[in-house]
């Protein structure tokens, strides 16, 4: 849920105009950024926030009446556009928000947007140099297991992945890094990439007992790993007979040869489309995540916004 504040213009989530109060919360006519910016809420109207703020019983704070004259702090949409993605990144990320606390962020943003700092914030730079060019330092590196203990992990766990049963390499978290800080031996588990990736931030307890809702899925990515392995060793060993073959007779077209070719591409089809079957389980399966994931942290909220 997203709201354009009155004042800056920019169009960010909603949190950004939600305040405490002392039965119900409140609802303000402008962002937490122009707020501490000193701007004052109820010189600024808003109808799309007062509308919304009515239908849950939350208090506004603005103006009543809108006259109809907007003018924004940020002018120019390209450049509310840069600002409103470098806010969401910062609002998505958990680690950033450990280290950097809003009213330090704000600070920043606001300093960019009145000209101070002379930068604004771009999609040419990643978020840790958009946040450098701005003052600001986040540690994104917290990952700091070292080579012997990433072995130790993958030997212990022969090799395999310990969400899924397919082929890993992966030193994964149980609880993420970015959140508890935890790099000892028995917050590790081996993963493949994919479940690394899927799991992410997600608590460690909550992707476990999504991966437990579907061990026939799981089952299935490994007859699929094995089987597809099998059948490309079995293509790159034909490919070579024929290059061989090739070589020693000294020709390109033979009958011998062409019928070897044929061969190779029922092989090549046969594997295109069992790759098409794994592609779909796969893509399947991390939706499935996705959407517990979600579903969690909605149930996690006190209200919509």
């Amino acid at each position: 849920m997203k709201f354009q504040c009155s004042a800056c213009g920019l169009r960010i989530n909603a949190k950004h105009f939600k305040q405490a109060g002392l039965v119900n919360p409140k609802l303000t006519s402008i962002c937490d950024l122009c707020i501490q910016r000193g701007e004052v809420p109820e010189n600024f109207a808003n109808i799309a926030v007062k509308v919304f703020g009515q239908c849950l019983l939350f208090t506004f704070v603005g103006k009543d009446e809108d006259n109809g004259n907007t003018s924004f702090l940020v002018a120019k949409n390209d450049l509310r556009k840069r600002y409103e993605a470098f806010i969401q990144d910062y609002d998505g990320n958990e680690l950033a928000q450990q280290q950097l606390s809003a009213h330090d962020f704000n600070q920043a943003v606001i300093d960019s947007e009145t000209g101070q700092t002379g930068f604004i914030p771009s999609s040419e730079f990643t978020f840790a140099e958009n946040l450098r060019k701005l003052g600001l330092s986040v540690d994104f590196k917290l990952n700091e297991v070292d080579y012997i203990d990433r072995e130790r992990i993958r030997a212990k766990y022969h090799y395999r992945c310990q969400y899924c049963g397919r082929r890993g390499r992966s030193v994964d978290h149980k609880d993420p890094v970015s959140l508890s800080h935890n790099n000892d031996f028995d917050n590790l588990i081996l993963s493949c990439t994919e479940c690394n990736r899927i799991k992410s931030n997600m608590p460690y307890k909550l992707f476990v007992s999504l991966n437990n809702e579907i061990p026939e899925v799981n089952h299935k990515l490994v007859k699929y790993e094995n089987a597809l392995a099998t059948l490309k060793g079995e293509f790159e060993e034909r490919r070579r007979e024929l290059a061989a073959k090739m070589h020693l007779k000294g020709v390109v077209n033979d009958p011998e040869l062409d019928q070897m070719r044929k061969q190779n591409k029922k092989l090549q089809d046969a594997i295109d489309s069992l790759e098409s079957d794994y592609t779909d389980l796969r893509s399947l399966r991390e939706q499935h995540f996705m959407t517990g994931w979600k579903l969690a942290q909605v149930n996690a909220k006190e209200d919509i916004i």
